[in-house]
Parts: structure tokens; sequence; C-alpha cells
């Protein structure tokens, strides 16, 4: 077998729905309708992961309303507060039959801090690799990615202290989240982490916005506002490591794309994909 058979042979089955925050929730709720139908409809088995946020239950159930009301038969709230429970069995056999995973938003350490290595986790990654969509709004989307964005300053000028980051989920490969984008102005501190490591792609949601990535790499944009992708593997130049903490950042030639719905990401060959004008 060749090593790129191999590759594809063990990469993941599932989806990703990555949420930019504030999705709709009394209208048409377009992202959130999105993330039933790709985990099966009313055959769906969804389970929400409430634990970035420091009201657990009440969020949970807030989204558990929605999604019954989407037309899901069997929703579970999960209240994960801490890493014992992360760890107890039952918990984790929950997660296992799943078809849709729900992180809420709230804080995203709160998140890895309190799952990263535990039984949920495991049962969360083997829930993925067997086709399971994982879903995340806000901070539930900024852990999607290997290295994710924990703060930083979103009114200066990209600089090295513009942002804190540290390792993610990792669902997403080879990317690194931010949430809010346009609303919060968060281009900076995305172009910083881009001059961090070129290699990596700089993904901005909006709000009411997400990006669906498939198990072929292959992302569609859909909602209210756009997705912000900035591509840094041909920089010419950045001072990036030679500068200092308060220094602002020089970096050349960066590659922008604003995709709004309709639009769709190659993440392998890194092209935007003009795709239809629906939703």
């Amino acid at each position: 077998m060749s090593e790129q058979a191999e590759s594809n042979n063990n990469s993941p089955a599932g989806s990703l729905l990555i949420i930019g925050g504030h999705e709709d929730k009394t209208g048409k709720c377009l992202i959130l309708q999105h993330f039933i139908d790709m985990a099966g409809g009313r055959d769906s088995r969804i389970v929400i992961i409430a634990t970035a946020t420091d009201e657990p239950r009440a969020v949970g159930n807030e989204y558990k309303e929605l999604f019954s009301s989407l037309g899901a038969v069997s929703v579970t709230s999960m209240a994960v507060a801490n890493r014992e429970t992360a760890n107890q069995r039952e918990q984790a056999e929950s997660i296992k039959s799943a078809t849709g995973i729900f992180f809420t938003g709230g804080d995203q350490l709160r998140l890895t801090s309190i799952l990263g290595g535990s039984a949920v986790d495991a049962a969360l990654r083997a829930a993925f690799r067997q086709g399971a969509v994982i879903a995340g709004t806000s901070a539930g989307a900024a852990v999607m990615s290997e290295t994710m964005i924990v703060g930083g300053n979103s009114n200066d000028t990209p600089k090295k202290s513009s942002l804190s980051m540290a390792h993610g989920m990792g669902f997403l490969s080879e990317g690194v989240v931010d949430q809010h984008f346009a609303q919060r102005g968060r281009i900076n501190r995305l172009l910083a982490a881009v001059a961090q490591n070129p290699h990596v792609l700089g993904i901005g949601i909006d709000e009411d916005t997400a990006l669906v990535v498939g198990p072929d790499r292959l992302c569609r944009v859909i909602g209210s506002q756009t997705v912000t992708i900035i591509d840094g593997k041909n920089i010419i130049y950045s001072n990036i490591s030679e500068s200092n903490r308060d220094q602002p950042v020089a970096i050349s030639n960066v590659l922008l794309h604003i995709l709004p719905a309709g639009y769709g990401f190659d993440l392998t060959t890194r092209l935007p994909i003009q795709l239809d004008s629906s939703n």
C-alpha cells in the first residue's frame, strides 16, 4: 500500500461545522438546521457538550430545545465541568454512538483543560474517525484546530503580543481558527498567528456564519456573513522572529480570500471554489 493510500485510510470519516458565534437561533436557524441535517435529521443522535461555559446546564438546555425543535429526536446535553466527570465511563459511552456532537461557546481553555486526554476526549476522536459531525460555535470553534487562539488584542497592529495561543483539540489540521471575526476586528491577530507559522492557514469566521469541512478537506461557507482565509505559505519576508513582543510585525506577500455563502475552499490545494448561490 502506498504512503498516500495509507494516509487516506487513516483519515477521519467525520465532518466539521465551525461556527463563528452568534448563529441565528430565532429565525430560520440555517446553520443549526444544517448541523441536524448533516448528523442524520430525525435519525440523528446529538450530544451537546457545554463544558466551555460557566452555565453548562442552562446553555445545554437552550441548545437541546433548539435541536429538538429543528427535528432531532435524540438530544443529550452533557455538563462535563471537571476532569473527574470527563473520565467517567458513562460520559464517554454517551458520545460513542453520537452522529452529531456540538460544542457550545464560552472559554476554549476550559474545553481543552477539562477534556484533553480524558475518556471523553478519546470518545470524541473515535466518533469523529467513524463519521460523526463535530460542530462548535465561538469558543467551540476555536478549539477545532491543532493550535488555537485563546486571547489577544484585536484593536492593535499585528505584534507578537497581539495574541496568545495554546494546543487545541486538533480536529482540523494545518489551520488556526478565529471567531466573531469581522465583528471584533480580529484580522490583525490572525495575521500575527500566520506570521508565526506560514504553513498554517488562518481561518477567520464571522458571526452567523460557518465553515463546513468534509473528510475530503473540501469546505463550503454557509450563513449570512463571510469566512476570511489568510494563506502565508508564499510569504517572502517577515520580521516575526527578530521583532520584540511590542514591535509591529512586517509581512509581505500574504494571500487573502474572503468567501461568502456560495463559495468554498480546498484545504489541500489552498484554492477557493465557486459553488452555487444558495446556502
